[in-house]
């Protein structure tokens, strides 16, 4: 049976959007680790036809594979391109939940099994991550026996180094080791976010001790802030790979189902580090409220005893202001020394009693 792809191309005709959308598109052998194939949306097109019609067997038989290793695609696509979608929907032979994912607009991390397919709706770092919470984007993926599709609104950085990683020749045996290999990616990913946010804290921290704390109160808000989302939009994902594996497809080999449980505990240990660095963050914050809070009552004790001091001298400076008769040591020629004294004396006893309040 003759193939039904044309001869291979270079690898730089897979990298970049096409006509549809579609980033980059690689067929890979399965049963060996020879280096993938770069597809095109009409290679893509026709691979998929092909294995429709034959029932994913066929091509299989073409190439001469054994029936327990069948070739399979990758595709990558950018939804911001208005005919991703539809191209999809043409020729994907996707489950209807997958484009139901991509329309409700919810971004909570979940993988479920529909039929024979899972689809997947998890949550990655942009491209370009700068420590904002906005930078966190959605990345949607088909899973079936013969084909992954991914697809994502702005760049991301796990799916993008999964890419570059396929591209220089990494070959996995299955679409199962494929998904695998993105979750491990992305831990590897959180591990780098985790090893910064360390850095930056710890630079927090020699800055506490040095007691400058008010410069560093914005810093802790900003990363306890993408933290915390992160935590929130990725901590779902071990949990729900977990149910999924408690029943998994049955093309899904026991070898890529332990793998998936393997990522799964891995990218769990990333997060509990996470979880660490928001405890780390917040005792770090209340450290420092607990300092300012502290130069503030100094400050108010200082205020207090200004206050304090000054009290006698301004209520006989009232009482001396009044013009009425009767004012002691008004024809007295040395009156001003002894109010003086009065004054000085009032003073050293509000002082000593301030001062032992404060000891």
């Amino acid at each position: 049976m003759p193939s039904l792809l044309p001869p291979p191309v270079p690898l730089a005709a897979a990298h970049g959007a096409d006509a549809a959308g579609l980033i980059c598109g690689y067929l890979f052998d399965g049963e060996t680790s020879a280096p993938p194939r770069p597809l095109d949306l009409d290679e893509a097109a026709l691979w998929l036809q092909g294995v429709g019609d034959t029932h994913g067997d066929a091509s299989t038989v073409a190439r001469g594979e054994p029936a327990g290793a069948p070739p399979y695609a990758w595709l990558h696509f950018n939804l911001s391109h208005a005919q991703a979608e539809r191209w999809l929907e043409r020729h994907a032979g996707l489950p209807d939940s997958f484009y139901e994912a991509l329309r409700d607009g919810a971004h909570s991390t979940r993988i479920e099994r529909d039929d024979d397919a899972l689809v997947a709706v998890i949550n990655d770092l942009h491209f370009d991550f700068g420590f904002e919470p906005s930078d966190i984007a959605t990345l949607w993926i088909g899973v079936g026996p013969r084909l992954v599709v991914t697809a994502r609104t702005r760049p991301l950085r796990s799916v993008d180094d999964l890419r570059l990683a396929v591209r220089t020749g990494e070959a996995p045996r299955s679409t199962t080791e494929l998904l695998e290999r993105l979750m491990r990616t992305q831990a590897d990913v959180l591990v780098g976010v985790v090893r910064s946010v360390t850095g930056r804290i710890d630079a927090i921290e020699d800055a506490l001790l040095a007691r400058r704390p008010d410069a560093q109160r914005a810093k802790l808000g900003e990363l306890r802030r993408v933290l915390v989302r992160l935590q929130r939009l990725l901590a779902p994902e071990p949990a729900a790979l977990f149910r999924l594996l408690q029943r998994p497809p049955a093309w899904m080999a026991e070898a890529d189902a332990q793998g998936l449980r393997d990522a799964s505990e891995e990218f769990s240990v990333v997060l509990r580090d996470m979880h660490g660095l928001q405890e780390r963050v917040k005792l770090l914050q209340e450290e420092i409220a607990a300092s300012v809070q502290e130069d503030n009552n100094r400050s108010l004790f200082v205020l207090t005893v200004v206050t304090v001091l000054a009290l006698p001298i301004n209520i006989l400076a009232g009482l001396f202001g009044m013009n009425v008769g009767g004012i002691p040591l008004a024809e007295n020629p040395h009156g001003f020394w002894h109010l003086v004294a009065i004054v000085a004396t009032f003073t050293a006893v509000a002082a000593w009693l301030a001062f032992r309040k404060k000891k």
